[in-house]
């Protein structure tokens, strides 16, 4: 599977196993026990979107739709393993994760997880070749005003102050999440700091997410003229496109 080293999901690597590696007890020896149907709700949501940017759909064979509900049978989740030592791998503390604290800030955007491992956040430069390639579905400026973890995901609750583009979501000027697709904060995000937010959308969830590819960079008025620029870019060559398919057939 495409999204395996992406780090889309903390659930996705749970999911593959349970689904094809299916734990065995003498009680279900007929029927393996399954993973839990909000599990594979998880990992789709967070890693669906990044293989459509590699035109690929989320998969039959992990069809979510046939998996039991935890509170209506029998099924296996995450948070149904008890490790006898250490700390939770879903957690990740984003208190830890301000990367401007940091003594590599700009090197080398990172976070510390809970293990002292590192994040580290592969830095995307804005451009015109960037826009133009990552086709980003929304584009707005906002204020961020916290990022923390709500259950096993990690969000960033922002005041949009204006909408370049949306695509398949409606953003209003208001309060909104965006939903990081692991447990590390990329891009990186500062409480009380404007920033321009360029990301992708999951129109059946209506979430505005964070993924790879993403960009966050602390607004200027320029950045938002230049946005405007490119987007008009990147309409003149849709529509270009278009006409041509159009006189081919």
């Amino acid at each position: 599977m495409l999204c395996t080293g992406t780090g889309c999901s903390p659930d996705l690597l749970f999911l593959l196993c349970a689904m094809y590696a299916p734990i065995c007890t003498i009680d279900f020896q007929h029927e393996p026990i399954k993973p839990c149907k909000a599990v594979c709700e998880r990992a789709k949501s967070g890693c669906e979107p990044v293989m459509k940017l590699y035109n690929h759909s989320w998969p039959e064979s992990l069809s979510c739709s046939e998996l039991p509900l935890y509170d209506r049978g029998v099924c296996i989740s995450p948070e149904a393993i008890v490790k006898a030592e250490g700390p939770d791998p879903y957690y990740q503390d984003p208190a830890r994760c301000a990367p401007e604290l940091s003594p590599d800030f700009p090197n080398n955007l990172h976070c510390k997880g809970p293990n002292e491992d590192r994040c580290t956040c592969k830095t995307v430069r804005l451009s015109l070749k960037t826009y133009l390639k990552n086709n980003y579905n929304y584009v707005i400026r906002a204020r961020v005003k916290e990022v923390r973890t709500r259950g096993q995901e990690l969000t960033a609750t922002v005041e949009v102050k204006e909408v370049f583009k949306s695509s398949l979501v409606n953003i209003p000027r208001e309060t909104n999440t965006l939903f990081y697709i692991s447990s590390c904060p990329c891009p990186p995000l500062s409480p009380g700091v404007d920033y321009i937010i360029l990301g992708y959308e999951n129109k059946e969830t209506s979430r505005l997410l964070l993924i790879e590819g993403s960009v966050a960079q602390k607004w200027k008025d320029r950045i938002g003229r230049k946005v405007k620029r490119w987007d008009q870019v990147l309409q003149e060559r849709t529509s270009g496109r278009a006409a041509q398919r159009g006189v081919h057939h």
